[in-house]
C-alpha cells in the first residue's frame, strides 16, 4: 500500500476515534433532571414552546400534573403540540395564547389574558429564541433579534411579575446560552446594529443579566430567578441561518448535539427540581450551577441594562411590581 494511502486511513481513523470520544464525552457529562416532584394544582407558562426543547418542557411538566399555559406565534402548530402533550400525558389542562415577541403589543395582549384567564402563576419559563433574524428593526423600533430574544421576555417577566409573587414560591427560568460569552455589548446602546451572531450573543447575555437582576428585586418574595444553557440542541434556533450554513449545522446536529428531551433537562430541572428551593440569581448547564463569563457576574453591567431595558420596552409605573 502506498504511503500516502497509508497517511490518509491514519488520518481518518484518528479523526473517527475523536469523533467518538466526542460523542462519548458529551453523553456521558449530559445532564439529567431526577426530581420527581409533581405539580398539582401548579400553573406552569412557556414561551415558545410549540417545539423543540420548550415542547419537551411542556410535555414533562404536563406529565407531573401542572396546568400548562402555551404562549406561542404559530397558533397552528401549538394546536398540535396541544393535542401531542395531551396524547403522551393525559393531561387535558393545556391552554394557548397568541405571543409574537416581534410585537411589544401582542406581549402586552398576552399579559392581559393571562391576567384575566388565570388566577395563578407558579412557574414562568422564558424559552422562546430565535437567531438569523437579519438586521431589520421591528414596529416598535427595536432590532429583531434582541427583541425577539430579550426584549420581549423582559416586558412579559416584569408584566407578570405582580402573578408570579401572589402565587410565591414561584420561579422564573430563562433560556440562555453559553454564546453570551463571545458577547460585545454596549450598554448604552442595547438596540445597535450588529451582525446576526454578535446580536445573538448579547441577546443571551442580556438574558443572564436580568435573570440576575430579577433575582436581586425580589429578594424576600419567594420568586426565585435563575437562568441556564441549554446545551448545543438540534432545535428550529437554527432554521433561519444561511443557506450555506446548513451542511456544518446539519453535521454538528448529528454528531454532537443533544436532541430536544435532552437539551430540555437543565430547564425542568431549574423548573421543578428541590435543590434549586430558595437558589436564585444562579445560572445552570447540564442541571448544575456553571461558570458565567465576568460581564454575567457584573452587577453594574445588570443595573445598566436593566434601567436601559425599561426605557426602550416603555415600560409604565404602573407595571413595575418588583
Amino acid at each position: 500500500m502506498d504511503t500516502w494511502v497509508e497517511t490518509v486511513l491514519i488520518i481518518l481513523l484518528i479523526i473517527v476515534l475523536l469523533i467518538l470520544f466526542i460523542k462519548i464525552y458529551v453523553i456521558a457529562t449530559m445532564g439529567r433532571c431526577t426530581s420527581t416532584r409533581q405539580l398539582n394544582g401548579k400553573t406552569v407558562l412557556i414561551t415558545g414552546a410549540n417545539s423543540g426543547i420548550g415542547k419537551e418542557t411542556a410535555i414533562d411538566l404536563a406529565g407531573r400534573g401542572a396546568r400548562i399555559v402555551l404562549g406561542c406565534r404559530n397558533l397552528k402548530s401549538a394546536e398540535k403540540t396541544k393535542d401531542e402533550i395531551i396524547a403522551q400525558t393525559g393531561n387535558d389542562n393545556i391552554v394557548i395564547y397568541p405571543l409574537d415577541f416581534e410585537s411589544l403589543e401582542s406581549v402586552r395582549n398576552f399579559s392581559k389574558l393571562i391576567h384575566e384567564n388565570e388566577n395563578r402563576l407558579d412557574i414562568l419559563i422564558n424559552n422562546a429564541g430565535a437567531g438569523g433574524l437579519g438586521n431589520r428593526k421591528t414596529e416598535d423600533g427595536l432590532h429583531v433579534g434582541i427583541q425577539v430574544n430579550h426584549f420581549g421576555p423582559f416586558l412579559l417577566t416584569n408584566l407578570l411579575l405582580d402573578l408570579l409573587k401572589e402565587s410565591a414560591p414561584s420561579r422564573i427560568v430563562t433560556v440562555a446560552s453559553f454564546m453570551h460569552v463571545f458577547a460585545r455589548l454596549d450598554p448604552n446602546d442595547l438596540n445597535k446594529e450588529n451582525n446576526d451572531l454578535i446580536n445573538y450573543n448579547n441577546s443571551k447575555l442580556c438574558n443572564i443579566l436580568m435573570s440576575n437582576e430579577l433575582a436581586e428585586k425580589l429578594s424576600g418574595t419567594n420568586v426565585i430567578s435563575n437562568s441556564l444553557h441549554p446545551g448545543a440542541v438540534r432545535t428550529e434556533l437554527y432554521k433561519n441561518v444561511r443557506w450555506y450554513m446548513w451542511p456544518i449545522i446539519k453535521t454538528q446536529n448529528v454528531l454532537f448535539f443533544k436532541n430536544s428531551k435532552q437539551g430540555a433537562q437543565t430547564t425542568i430541572h431549574c423548573a421543578v427540581c428541590e435543590k434549586v428551593d430558595g437558589v436564585t440569581g444562579k445560572y445552570y448547564s447540564d442541571c448544575k450551577p456553571k461558570w458565567t463569563s465576568s460581564s454575567a457576574k457584573n452587577k453594574e453591567l445588570s443595573a445598566k441594562v436593566w434601567n436601559e431595558s425599561v426605557k426602550l420596552v416603555k415600560l409604565q409605573p404602573n407595571e413595575i411590581h418588583y
